[in-house]
């Protein structure tokens, strides 16, 4: 067994609303064929105007086969402010950014604990970033178009010791697929197709 998911006195059913024996017999099964730890997740996404657009999500590729668990839609609108020449349908994309990033370390965090067997009470973050407009409108070569430093700040309560909880945020950190993909980057590859 991992340190990561170290088993405590949770494995004997659900705790934080984490099914703990299915998160521990997924391990076990990854553990017992690696194949199935191969995923391919998906968006689509269609411009609607202006600075709108609208991603769907639904299907996705894992444990050998296309996933057909999800009966509906995920849909997600994206636009800028009218600040930033849109008309305010959703989020920014950079704002859905961070929302990935929050939800990813939430996540971990639950499932960490339930192994663990700390029985959570409040789990609340802010997560802010610091964007300079004058990479984004091309008017500084010197100005990345990102963000240039993301804050997250936790806020815990548990069953456990102070270091504990604090333990329980750094592993779901060294374990988050998002913060991964923001500190260490990903190639991106961009295919075009025009009618």
């Amino acid at each position: 067994m991992s340190t990561d998911l170290a088993p405590g006195k949770a494995l004997r059913g659900p705790m934080n609303g984490v099914d703990t024996p299915a998160l521990f017999a997924t391990i076990d099964a990854v553990r017992g064929n690696p194949e199935i730890a191969k995923f391919r997740f998906r968006a689509k996404n269609r411009w609607v105007s202006g600075t709108h657009n609208r991603s769907v999500i639904r299907g996705f590729y894992g444990a050998g086969q296309e996933d057909a668990s999800r009966t509906e839609d995920f849909v997600y609108d994206a636009d800028h402010p009218a600040i930033l020449v849109g008309s305010g349908n959703g989020p920014t994309p950079v704002e859905f950014l961070l929302h990935a990033l929050a939800a990813c370390l939430t996540s971990g965090l639950a499932n960490i604990a339930a192994a663990r067997g700390v029985r959570l009470t409040e789990v609340e973050s802010t997560v802010e970033g610091d964007i300079d407009l004058l990479g984004i409108l091309g008017l500084s070569d010197q100005v990345r178009n990102g963000y240039q430093g993301i804050r997250v700040s936790f806020s815990i309560s548990g069953d456990a010791p102070e270091e504990v909880l604090r333990g329980l945020v750094e592993q779901s950190r060294a374990r988050s697929a998002v913060y991964d993909v923001l500190v260490n980057g990903v190639p991106v590859e961009i295919d075009v197709a025009t009618r």
